[in-house]
């Protein structure tokens, strides 16, 4: 009987439903680690009460004892919208808790975003929001409060993640370049509900500048705090060597 080596880096993921979960298995192959994804469950629903409810500390402590059984290096809660919706400094503390809770360092989506930005030396973003625009407008509050300066900002008002995880590559690809903006240095496209991983190389081609996604950015960053970095350049100008 042939046993199956697993790789060795692992970061644990937490991410809410059901929608766009298969960008962490395709993007851990082309890496060679290991980004196991456990499921928390509340309503899909892009609102506020709705997603503050989702973030909740014992929702996230209950998926991160799921992760135990992984031995992950670090944890993220690979959710947007589930962690600005809390502001910068709740977001912080949501994070130290999830790490609290799983004894490795942890962070959101969200803190992933700001991350990004740095290593990049990013100040100016266009962002394309598949959210509502109250809840655009969460996130674009959540990086100025970071020092980042929005140039654009869309929202195409899409009411829950499910209906974002059936978008197709073409819409994709069209929301990003209908939303750019020539003072940008990057795009963002926020939502982990969204597939984007496959198409980082030719939404930088098409924007000639460096796109930031929110799966690929939580991928980045967990693998920075799991002290592993990975680089390929499927993954975008971030995941350039």
């Amino acid at each position: 009987m042939t046993t199956v080596s697993r790789p060795e880096t692992t970061v644990g993921m937490i991410y809410p439903d059901h929608a766009a979960e298969d960008d962490y298995p395709r993007a851990a192959a082309w890496l060679d680690v290991h980004l196991p994804v456990v499921h928390v469950y509340g309503t899909d629903l892009h609102a506020v009460p709705e997603l503050l409810d989702l973030g909740r500390p014992e929702r996230l402590a209950e998926a991160a004892e799921k992760l135990a059984v992984h031995r992950p290096q670090a944890v993220m809660w690979a959710c947007t919208s589930g962690s600005f919706v809390y502001g910068l400094a709740g977001a912080q503390q949501q994070a130290d808790q999830l790490a609290l809770a799983t004894g490795v360092p942890a962070a959101s989506t969200s803190q992933a975003f700001v991350a990004a930005l740095g290593e990049l030396g990013v100040h100016r973003v266009a962002v394309a929001a598949s959210y509502p625009q109250p809840v655009a407008t969460l996130f674009v509050e959540y990086l100025v409060g970071a020092g980042i300066d929005i140039t654009a900002m869309s929202s195409a008002g899409i009411d829950t993640a499910a209906e974002v995880g059936g978008l197709t590559p073409d819409y994709v690809l069209d929301l990003a370049l209908s939303n750019d903006h020539p003072a940008a240095d990057a795009l963002l496209i926020p939502d982990t509900a969204m597939r984007t991983v496959q198409l980082l190389p030719e939404l930088e081609a098409q924007l000639g500048k460096p796109v930031l996604t929110a799966n690929q950015i939580t991928i980045w960053h967990g693998l920075r705090l799991a002290g592993a970095p990975r680089h390929d350049a499927r993954l975008g100008t971030l995941f350039a060597p």
